[in-house]
């Protein structure tokens, strides 16, 4: 069946050998992350090339996501690996500290003394562990143990409510955006960007660092930040999409605000033709179980019922027990959900206007292949905006998008409702036509005697230039 919601799956040492790759790629991986957070740049390299040559094997292109770092700001190391903090006690950061012991710890961050004040509250280990600071003394933070706990090397510190002024890209993602174009990453995503001066800036990075291969990478701008929130609309506005990160997000704003800050950022994403897309332990049991619990289930069904582009997965599919089970679960949860969305298609185009003559080609294609009962809608595409565009709305109706640009095609794999092909397109609009619609019927898409709704551009191979609009039979002469 055709699901219409994509999977992201992150690999790691669970998953980086050809055949369980080449299974989850069958299972219904489209995207595959690769986690500059962990790893070389030569482990990154060789995991991209077994994604082209297993996705090669599949028959289909599967798409490359760089995740950048970011300023994750962390604990040092301690002498015994850890130390156990009692609630009342006080304990001491210290950005002058090399080994942690009982009584204090460095900070990988030097700068974060200076952002804090008396009466912050800091958030360690996923707020699993809470400091409230009671003042800063030079290089010091001296803090009370509000909540404790274990505390081992490397965890990651919030302050509740945010306001660090750690950048968003520091000199490792700068050199990691290198290397992430030099494997061939389709799409790049940003941690902690607080405003659109930091997707900018990414972009520009990438870009440069793009041209030598000719890659110009979508920008994914991970949503984790408090300060990102009021900012949403222009981080939006100067990025391809956003990723609704519900880690430390939750650190920052809470838990409890996480659900409706998700549903808005989806919609939002959406009405701004933008992708979205829905992470963080969305099928975490399954790192040990081979199925899900019935929260995860009505989790993964209620992002897409909000309409998200993609579901992802992480530890669950780097580091998991079942990598090709929960890719299978999540496919299935998917498909269930969406049989069950309603389509608000009428309601969508009420009081829209359109500039574009490729635009309102794409929804004039939507607007009759829906009310038509067409059995999919076909679109010839060099960029893939039109594919894009379309995929903003849902209608059940399945839009299938052939172009001759790998490039395009890897990037439509993140687009809700769009499957993209290869097709050769003949600088002759009947014969490109004629052979889409062949692509189409020899995947088992259409049969003959089915309604399909085309879309292409005249003349071929400009992109920007869909302007025609076509309803056929299949088997009937073009």
């Amino acid at each position: 069946m055709h699901r219409a919601t994509k999977i992201v799956a992150t690999i790691g040492p669970a998953s980086s050998t050809p055949d369980i790759l080449l299974k989850m790629i069958r299972a219904g991986l489209d995207v595959v992350r690769l986690n500059f957070s962990h790893g070389t740049a030569d482990d990154h390299r060789q995991r991209a090339e077994m994604v082209r040559d297993c996705a090669r094997q599949a028959g289909r292109e599967v798409a490359i996501m760089a995740d950048l770092q970011g300023p994750k700001i962390r604990v040092g190391k301690f002498e015994n690996g850890k130390t156990v903090l009692e609630p009342g006690h006080p304990f001491i950061l210290d950005a002058e500290c090399e080994l942690g012991n009982d009584e204090r710890v460095g900070l990988d961050y030097k700068d974060l003394p200076r952002d804090l004040k008396p009466g912050d509250v800091l958030l360690l280990n996923d707020g699993l562990i809470v400091l409230d600071v009671s003042r800063v003394i030079g290089s010091e933070i001296h803090t009370v143990v509000r909540v404790g706990g274990d505390l081992s090397n490397n965890k990651g510190i919030n302050r509740q409510g945010g306001g660090l002024t750690a950048p968003a890209l520091t000199a490792k993602d700068m050199e990691d955006i290198r290397t992430a174009m030099s494997l061939g990453a389709d799409f790049v995503a940003v941690s902690f960007p607080k405003n659109a001066t930091d997707m900018e800036m990414a972009r520009q990075l990438a870009n440069i660092a793009g041209a030598p291969y000719g890659i110009k990478p979508k920008m994914i701008a991970k949503i984790e930040r408090a300060e990102a929130i009021p900012a949403l609309q222009e981080i939006l506005d100067s990025s391809d999409g956003v990723m609704v990160a519900r880690g430390d997000l939750a650190v920052e704003v809470g838990n409890a605000a996480v659900p409706a800050l998700q549903k808005r950022m989806i919609r939002m994403a959406r009405d701004s033709n933008k992708l979205v897309i829905t992470a963080t332990q969305m099928m975490e049991s399954m790192i040990h179980a081979p199925v899900p619990t019935r929260a995860e289930v009505s989790d993964v069904a209620n992002a897409v019922l909000d309409g998200t582009d993609a579901v992802m997965l992480s530890a669950e599919s780097a580091a998991g027990k079942y990598p090709v089970q929960t890719i299978e679960a999540m496919a299935a949860i998917c498909l269930e959900a969406e049989k069950s969305e309603q389509s608000e298609l009428d309601k969508d185009f009420l009081d829209r206007t359109f500039t574009r003559i490729d635009q309102s080609i794409a929804m004039g294609a939507l607007f009759t292949a829906y009310h038509l009962g067409a059995k999919a809608i076909v679109a010839l595409t060099e960029s893939g905006s039109t594919a894009l565009w379309m995929s903003r709305h849902w209608t059940h109706v399945p839009i299938f998008a052939l172009t001759p640009r790998a490039g395009s095609e890897r990037a439509m794999s993140l687009y809700r409702n769009v499957t993209p092909l290869h097709l050769d397109t003949s600088s002759d609009r009947d014969t490109a036509l004629q052979q889409a619609i062949e692509v189409v019927v020899s995947k088992g898409y259409a049969a003959r005697g089915d309604m399909v709704v085309l879309t292409v551009g005249e003349p071929m191979g400009q992109p920007g230039g869909t302007n025609t609009l076509k309803i056929v039979r299949v088997g009937d002469v073009l």
